[in-house]
Order: structure tokens, then C-alpha cells, then sequence
């Protein structure tokens, strides 16, 4: 396997530290439109710490509540290795779509997996909605994907980058930006498709039962998939402008992820929370639409 580790380093670096930092500007942005001051910036960061340094309460002896959280930000951790952010992916020549898709499932499973094995009634509501939603989301992203492999002629995600800034834009790879978009929304668990937490119905759902240092796991697992998402988002489907230097290409990646979020920001501001079924109902209609992009891509459009 060859691994660049300098920039493998440098995009787990990029993912798990300035994460909290953008979830701290957004949590700004939506107290300002509430008309509040809001917690501070480093908000975050402090949040985490505190977690990490509260007793680890146990509520059951089930292996898997311990384990999950580990497995989950392990997941997450991976799948930055395969994202290009300004350049090709550290495991860009030993990893594809197909193994991303994977990792981002696994930390997704690996919620659900908690939430079942906390015995608590509220977390496995929880956990229910958390698989239902990632089998209606999953598909999109992966036939968005597709769509952009099919007119690359690659699974290797950077070459999809390339292809599509040197090709322009495409009917098939608007069609599928445009669903991944609208897919994005409940990729971040953001209202209104925060389904799974939806802590004014079962109070954390998925979550209830976790304390300490494994919640603070799962919380940062969260904030990482933010620019995880957004970067694989603005960087295949939002290539332009693209400098060809590593430094310039990373900030410009930086400040698209940033945009991208500000919007999901807004969405999650002027949105109260779906029912699940409506919410199933929606993303039927979103596979459609990303599945007309894929025929689009499949005839050269």
C-alpha cells in the first residue's frame, strides 16, 4: 500500500482539528440569526474536553457501547485519507469510492450499533431512525458518485476531480450535485433531518445512554464527517478554481467547505424537524433525481 504520510497527517490533522472550529462558527452564525450572542468560537473545542475528561459512567457490560465509539472516529479518520482536499487523497492509489462509501457506512453503522447495545428504549428509537436514514441517504451519495466515475472512467475520486475541471460542466454531473446537495443536509444530521437524535423527542436518541469520553468519539466523529462530506461535495461536483498549488488549492477547499456549511447553517435555521416517513418520502424523490443524472452520464450527457 503506498501511503503518502505527510499529507495523510496533514488531512486527519485538517479534519479532526479544524472541525470543531467551523462547527464553532456556525453555532455563531445561527445564535446571531436568533438574535442571541451565542457561545464563544472555541466553543467546541472546550466542549470536547470537557467530555474527554469526565468519568467514563458504564450503563451496561455490552462490549459494543465501548467499542463503538472508537470505531466510529477510526472510520471517519480512514475516509479523510481517501478525500482529496487541494490534492490527490494520501491512499489515493490504494482506495476508490467503493472504500470510502465503505468507512463513511462503518462509522455510521457504528452509531447504530451503540445505540442497540445501550438497552436503553430511547436508543434504540434512536439507532431504528439512524439505519433508516443512512439506507434512503447512502444511495444517493453512492449514485452521485457513480455518476462522476462513469464520466471520469475512474473510482479514484481525484481523478474525478480532474476530469471534471478540465471537462466542464456536464448535465449528468449538475443533476447529481444538485441531489448530493439535498442529500447533504441529512448526511450532516442537520435539522430538518437530525431524525435520529431529535433531542425534544427521545433525547439524544442513539446517544442517550453515552458519557464522557465516548460521547465526546461520537461527537467529534460528527463534526469531522461536516468537512469530510462538504470537501468530497465542493471538490468533485465544485472543482473550479483549481491553481494546481497544493496551499492555494487546500485554502480554496477550505473556504467552499465553509460556504457549503454557512448554507446548511441557514437550512438547519428556517427548518423545524421532519417525521420520518416524510422524510423516506423526500429521499425517494432525491434517489430519482440522482438516478435521471446517472442515465444522463450512462448516453455521454
Amino acid at each position: 500500500m503506498n501511503i503518502d504520510w505527510k499529507l495523510a497527517i496533514l488531512n486527519i490533522a485538517v479534519v479532526l482539528l479544524l472541525s470543531p472550529l467551523l462547527e464553532g462558527v456556525i453555532r455563531k452564525i445561527k445564535a446571531r440569526i436568533h438574535s442571541r450572542m451565542g457561545p464563544p468560537i472555541i466553543q467546541p473545542y472546550l466542549d470536547l474536553l470537557k467530555l474527554l475528561g469526565k468519568e467514563d459512567i458504564k450503563v451496561t457490560d455490552n462490549f459494543l457501547v465501548s467499542i463503538s465509539p472508537m470505531l466510529a472516529l477510526a472510520a471517519v479518520m480512514v475516509s479523510s485519507l481517501l478525500v482529496p482536499m487541494g490534492t490527490i487523497a494520501p491512499l489515493g492509489s490504494s482506495g476508490d469510492m467503493v472504500a470510502f462509501i465503505y468507512f463513511v457506512g462503518l462509522a455510521a453503522v457504528a452509531v447504530i450499533l451503540g445505540g442497540m447495545a445501550s438497552e436503553s428504549p430511547f436508543a434504540s428509537v434512536g439507532a431504528g431512525r439512524e439505519m433508516m436514514i443512512f439506507l434512503i441517504v447512502e444511495p444517493v451519495l453512492f449514485i452521485s458518485l457513480i455518476t462522476a466515475a462513469v464520466n471520469s472512467h475512474s473510482m479514484r475520486m481525484y481523478d474525478m476531480v480532474l476530469w471534471h475541471q478540465a471537462a466542464g460542466p456536464k448535465i449528468s454531473m449538475i443533476i447529481a450535485a444538485i441531489a448530493l446537495f439535498l442529500a447533504l443536509q441529512a448526511q450532516l444530521a442537520k435539522l430538518p433531518f437530525d431524525i435520529a437524535e431529535a433531542e425534544t423527542e427521545i433525547m439524544g436518541g442513539p446517544f442517550i445512554e453515552m458519557s464522557g469520553p465516548k460521547y465526546a468519539l461520537f461527537k467529534w466523529s460528527i463534526l469531522a464527517k461536516q468537512i469530510i462530506f462538504t470537501s468530497i461535495f465542493v471538490q468533485i461536483f465544485i472543482p473550479w478554481p483549481k491553481t494546481f498549488v497544493f496551499a492555494f488549492d487546500l485554502l480554496i477547499t477550505l473556504v467552499k467547505v465553509l460556504v457549503v456549511l454557512l448554507v446548511v447553517c441557514l437550512v438547519d435555521v428556517v427548518n423545524p424537524r421532519l417525521r420520518i416517513d416524510q422524510a423516506i418520502a423526500y429521499f425517494f424523490g432525491v434517489i430519482i433525481i440522482a438516478l435521471a443524472g446517472l442515465a444522463f452520464a450512462m448516453v455521454g450527457a
